[in-house]
């Protein structure tokens, strides 16, 4: 019964997902984070990103997230990334949000491109919403400042944690999270 209802659930977000696709998808999706306060900066100083347009989640007791991005050095398209999480605990809902990991140096961007690289537990993204910026940060905790209703929060520093920054933007659904614990991503080269 519960393999069935991921399934569905599962099944649902990719839907979701699908729907949120277009054609310009990466553009629009790096248009939405420069246009997004505290996350813009990152794309003057960042040696690289990777940049997931549509991330489905979704969860009953288990649940996961998937998603598939691309990886920029100096502006330049690199490869192919995606993004596989799996989740127990309580949590019931699904969501689709975009994803963007800023890499401070080339040593950061190796970091990820050299396999499969993994999120530790204590991860944790700036959640981008129309109220709220926060300090970036891969090595728990999140620092959150209010903006008073814009995307402009500032934060006590550029946020880069082990070389790297995360924020979301969320797409839809009723899930909230900001957690990337147990995110798993896989590499390409192009």
């Amino acid at each position: 019964m519960q393999k069935a209802i991921q399934f569905v659930m599962i099944s649902v977000l990719t839907c979701l997902a699908a729907q949120y696709s277009l054609a310009d998808e990466y553009s629009d999706t790096i248009k939405v984070f420069r246009d997004a306060g505290e996350s813009s900066s990152y794309f003057k100083t960042a040696y690289g990103y990777a940049i997931f347009p549509s991330i489905g989640k979704g969860g009953i007791g288990i649940g996961g997230a998937h998603g598939s991005g691309k990886v920029y050095r100096q502006g330049k398209v690199i490869g192919e990334s995606s993004m596989t999480q799996l989740t127990v605990g309580l949590q019931l809902g699904g969501q689709v949000y975009s994803q963007i990991i800023f890499f401070e140096n080339e040593s950061s961007l190796n970091d990820f491109t050299d396999g499969n690289f993994e999120f530790s537990a204590q991860a944790t993204a700036v959640a981008i919403t129309a109220g709220v910026s926060a300090e970036a940060n891969t090595g728990g905790g999140m620092a959150a400042g209010a903006s008073g209703g814009k995307n402009d929060a500032s934060t006590a520093s550029h946020g880069y944690r082990k070389g790297m920054a995360i924020f979301t933007v969320a797409k839809g659904g009723l899930m909230y999270e900001a957690s990337l614990g147990g995110q798993k991503y896989s590499y390409k080269p192009l």
